[in-house]
C-alpha cells in the first residue's frame, strides 16, 4: 500500500471538477478515495490513489493543465499546522527552512529545500521540489510552492525568475507562463524554482516572532513523537480512520507495508499492542465527542467505530466509571 499523505493535498478538487463538468465522487470512488475525505483535511489517504485520481480527472475532463488550475485555487493554508509556521517566520528563508524541516507532515513524499542555481547565475538560488507521481501531481506541487513563496513574501511577483519542470508539458506551455509569470524550461533534471538569492533575507509580512517560536515547538514536539515511535504513526492512522473503515490490523499494517505480525512486534518492543492502540484512539474520540457536543449517542457509536450503543455504554463505564449520559452532565458547566 502506498504511503500517507493528508487528504487536504485534494482541497479544491470538488469545486473544480464540477465545474469542469465532471463528478469529483465518482473519480474519488473510482481512484479507491473515499469522498468524504475532501471535508476532513487531516485524514490520510495514499499518495499514490490521489496521483490515480489527478490523471484520470485531467484525462477525461481533457484538461492537462487540471494540477496548475487546482494549485490555483489551493494556498499555504492546506499545510495545516506548518502554515502557522511558515506565515510567521520572520525571513522568506526562515519559511523555506521551516518548510524543509516539517513538510513531511503534510506529506512524507516530497520536500522543498533551498539549493545552488542549477546555472550557476550569479544572485540566483533554488527552491527544489522533490517530486513524486505523475507530471499533473508535479504541476501541482510546483505550482503550490510558488503560492507559498507568493503568500509569505506578500507580493505576486517575488522576482521569480524561472521554473524547472522534469517532464514534457502536460498542457500548453502558454499555461504555465500564465501560471508562474515567469519562463519555464521542461524535461529538465530536477523540479525547481529560480529567485534572487537576497530573497531568502526578504522580511515575511506576517512576521510574528511569539507565533512563530510556538508553531515551531508545537511541530517539533509532532516530529519527535512521529520519528520516535510507531505507535505514534498508528495512533494517528487509526484515529483518522474511525468510523471510516473498520480499524483492522492488516490494513494499517499495509500502510506502514508490513506483515501484521511485524507490527506487532514492534509495537511490542514499544510496549503497547495494536488493540490497546485502537482502543485508545476510540476512548479520546468517545471523551470529545460525548463532552463537546451534542452528537446523538447512536451517531457517536458509528463515529468511534463501535457496532452498537450498548457496546459504547459498556466501553464508557469501563473507561470513565460512567455511561454516556452521566458523562455528557458531567462535562457540562
Amino acid at each position: 500500500m502506498s504511503v500517507l499523505i493528508r487528504a487536504a493535498a485534494l482541497s479544491g478538487f470538488d469545486t473544480l471538477v464540477a465545474e469542469l463538468g465532471g463528478d469529483p465522487s465518482d473519480m474519488l470512488s473510482r481512484s479507491g478515495l473515499d469522498p468524504r475525505a475532501l471535508y476532513e483535511r487531516d485524514a490520510l489517504v495514499p499518495v499514490d490513489a490521489v496521483g490515480a485520481c489527478l490523471e484520470l480527472a485531467a484525462r477525461e475532463l481533457g484538461r492537462p493543465d487540471l494540477g496548475l488550475l487546482l494549485a490555483g485555487r489551493q494556498d499555504v493554508g492546506i499545510l495545516g499546522p506548518l502554515s502557522i509556521g511558515l506565515e510567521s517566520a520572520p525571513t522568506v528563508g526562515a519559511a523555506l527552512a521551516c518548510a524543509e524541516r516539517f513538510l513531511f507532515i503534510h506529506s512524507p513524499t516530497v520536500s522543498l529545500r533551498t539549493a545552488p542555481d542549477p546555472r550557476n547565475e550569479a544572485g540566483t538560488v533554488a527552491v527544489r521540489y522533490a517530486p513524486a507521481g505523475p507530471p499533473v501531481g508535479v504541476d501541482l506541487g510546483l505550482g503550490l510552492a510558488h503560492r507559498v513563496l507568493v503568500a509569505v513574501t506578500g507580493r505576486d511577483d517575488y522576482g521569480l525568475r524561472s521554473v524547472h519542470l522534469p517532464d514534457a508539458p502536460a498542457a500548453d506551455e502558454a499555461a504555465y507562463l500564465a501560471f508562474f509569470g515567469a519562463p519555464v524550461r521542461f524535461r529538465t533534471r530536477e523540479a525547481l524554482l529560480r529567485v534572487p538569492a537576497g530573497l531568502l533575507d526578504s522580511p515575511n509580512g506576517g512576521s510574528d516572532a511569539l507565533v512563530h517560536r510556538m508553531a515551531l515547538e508545537y511541530l517539533e514536539s509532532h516530529r519527535r513523537e512521529s520519528a520516535a515511535t510507531l505507535a505514534g504513526r498508528v495512533s494517528r492512522v487509526v484515529a483518522d480512520s474511525l468510523g471510516a473503515t473498520a480499524p483492522l490490523i492488516g490494513l494499517v499494517a499495509r500502510a506502514f507495508r508490513m506483515h501484521p505480525r511485524t507490527l506487532q512486534r514492534w509495537l511490542a518492543a514499544e510496549g503497547t499492542t495494536y488493540e490497546r492502540i485502537v482502543d485508545e484512539a476510540r476512548r479520546d474520540a468517545a471523551r470529545r465527542l460525548i463532552t463537546t457536543t451534542d452528537l446523538p449517542f447512536t451517531q457517536i457509536t458509528s463515529m468511534v467505530g463501535l457496532s452498537e450503543q450498548a457496546a459504547l455504554t459498556r466501553a464508557c463505564r469501563r473507561w470513565f466509571d460512567a455511561s454516556p449520559r452521566e458523562l455528557r452532565a458531567a462535562g457540562r458547566p
